[in-house]
């Protein structure tokens, strides 16, 4: 690992170091304040010889006193001189070997001095043992040197310093121990963040997705907090960094086969939680942003979330058109986006898989690509169920998701597994709910946005208000007053669904959402005329009489980088209308 290695790390899990830090001080701190305070007392002892006369008789005698003072260290820590103390004290309440636990003796070598410290609770009880055990050691010393003929002392000790009564502890040192545990906890800390990072085998770069999935990533998707409250975004209004994360996948994914892109296209994910049914939802609406009908299939006919997410009915949908017991054209609703339909799920079948897996699935998922110029497929997830994989057969591929610190890589990989199981092709990967924090690109978005919110601002009020009302907002439920040209040529076209294109156009746009009373579950009828407006009806001269192509995905292994161009806005007033009105 490299520098900047070890710097990432310490950017991505700093929470680590100071957790670990506050812990380790505050740990130190609390030791400190329980440990209660000892005083230290200390005294120094001289030993000498007799000397000689001559320079060699003193030199032995210095010699003798160095050998002596080792052997003196020795008797100062020891229990027999403890108890002699203890019994000119008359401290019964203490054991000579608790004293000589608190005895500590010292030299400095080659000199003839020895430190002697005695620690206690009290003060003055360590200032009174340290002079009444050097004094002892004094008696002892003597008793010990003097030979039994009753001749001078061979050597004697001499109380050279008595202790005086301690100030301050000695223990605890709390600035002493809050640095140590400072230092301690931020080493401790760093450990535990690359341990953790080393452990740590879920996704959180591109380059992990596309050696995983063996293709590119079309969309890295940064997570907002306005995403739990409202899942969809209004993208007529939105500048948001989700908001432009979508617009870029769009761009990307007219990318992956220029000449045919996908159209219709499965979204699915490892395990539930990862954002499939967000992701398809607002992928639905920033192709329906830039003119295209869109259609956006429930079919997670298990746990299913798009007609909650829109607000739409789900008493009748996919599983009932392929149960044979609805017309497709009869549960196709529209939606409060111009350009967006849906397909609900229905009523939750027991045999999912083998509906979709049914030709009958087939047949509709074609009857929607001639219909719309996107079918955005919400699958279920690939790890619980097999209903993706056998969506993807039929579609022209699947954008496989994968959380940014939830997906592990073994779950990702058995993921791609079951598609390439089936050989069903995967046309690209998504990385999503990625941090805003220390992204280059949600920051450059909101600073551009805010630094040229003012000026902006007069111009978005004049251009933008037909878009609000064509993408944004509710359509009315009548029309308003039309000029007599214009009504008449008006009434001469029916409103069937969106009108067939015009010398090869791609675009068409379906009938404004009307509002509709949501049906009783006492009398649900499938006729159109009267729960929805009708449904697009096929228009497949609109791609040409050869029949459709499914494109190939790319991998992230081509030498050629792959272009990444930020599509611009549509326009609202249409540039191939003749009669130049508003659309």
């Amino acid at each position: 690992m490299e520098v900047h290695d070890y710097l990432r790390i310490l950017q991505a899990r700093w929470k680590i170091v100071a957790v670990t830090t506050v812990v380790a001080v505050l740990a130190a701190l609390g030791a400190s304040l329980l440990t209660t305070p000892q005083y230290e007392a200390k005294t120094r002892l001289f030993v000498s010889t007799s000397s000689g006369a001559s320079v060699q008789e003193i030199y032995q005698g210095n010699l003798f006193s160095q050998q002596r003072v080792t052997s003196y260290t020795e008797l100062l820590e020891g229990t027999t001189l403890a108890q002699r103390t203890l019994d000119k004290l008359g401290l019964g309440e203490m054991s000579a070997v608790d004293l000589a636990g608190k005895v500590t003796a010292s030299s400095t070598p080659d000199t003839v001095l020895i430190d002697t410290a005695v620690t206690d609770e009290s003060p003055e009880r360590a200032r009174d043992l340290a002079n009444a055990l050097s004094d002892e050691f004094v008696v002892m010393a003597r008793e010990l040197e003097t030979p039994e003929d009753g001749g001078p002392p061979t050597a004697r000790v001499v109380v050279e310093q008595y202790a005086a009564t301690p100030s301050a502890p000695v223990t605890p040192k709390t600035t002493r121990n809050v640095a140590l545990g400072l230092a301690v906890g931020v080493l401790l800390g760093i450990a535990l963040a690359v341990l953790r990072d080393r452990l740590d085998n879920t996704i959180k770069d591109r380059n992990a997705v596309e050696e995983l999935a063996g293709t590119g990533v079309v969309g890295v998707i940064p997570l907002e907090k306005a995403r739990q409250e409202e899942p969809a975004i209004v993208f007529a209004d939105a500048n948001s960094g989700d908001a432009e994360a979508y617009r870029e996948m769009r761009t990307n994914l007219q990318f992956l086969e220029v000449d045919n892109p996908p159209r219709a296209i499965v979204i699915t994910s490892s395990l539930p939680g990862e954002g499939k049914t967000t992701t398809a939802v607002n992928l639905a609406l920033v192709l329906a942003e830039a003119g295209h009908s869109v259609v956006l299939v429930e079919a997670d006919l298990r746990r299913p979330r798009v007609t909650k997410y829109l607000g739409s009915l789900g008493d009748a949908g996919l599983s009932n058109v392929l149960a044979h017991t609805a017309a497709l054209e009869d549960v196709l609703q529209p939606t409060r986006f111009d350009g967006m339909w849906v397909l609900a799920a229905g009523g939750l079948p027991p045999n999912p898989s083998e509906l979709l897996g049914s030709a009958h699935a087939r047949e509709v998922v074609e009857d929607l690509r001639s219909r719309f110029d996107y079918v955005i497929i919400d699958a279920p997830p690939l790890l619980p169920v097999t209903d993706a994989a056998i969506l993807t057969n039929i579609a022209d591929g699947a954008l496989l998701i994968a959380r940014y610190g939830k997906t592990t890589r073994e779950q990702f990989a058995r993921a791609v597994g079951n598609l390439r199981a089936v050989n069903a092709p995967v046309l690209g990967t998504i990385l999503a709910l990625t941090p805003t924090k220390g992204r280059g690109t949600a920051y450059e978005y909101r600073y551009y946005y805010s630094s040229d919110k003012d000026g902006a601002a007069p111009a978005a009020a004049q251009t933008s208000t037909p878009a609000t009302q064509r993408v944004g907002a509710p359509a009315p439920t009548a029309p308003a007053a039309q000029p007599a040209a214009q009504a008449q040529t008006t009434a001469s076209a029916p409103v069937e669904g969106p009108a067939r294109p015009q010398n090869g156009q791609h675009h068409v746009e379906p009938p404004a959402t009307q509002a509709h009373p949501a049906p009783s579950n006492d009398a649900y009828h499938y006729r159109a005329a009267e729960q929805f407006p009708p449904a697009p009806q096929p228009a497949s001269e609109r791609y040409g009489s050869e029949p459709y192509q499914a494109p190939q995905a790319y991998s992230a292994a081509e030498p050629l980088s792959r272009p990444v161009v930020h599509a611009p806005r549509r326009p609202v007033n249409d540039s191939g209308s003749e009669s130049g009105e508003e659309r």
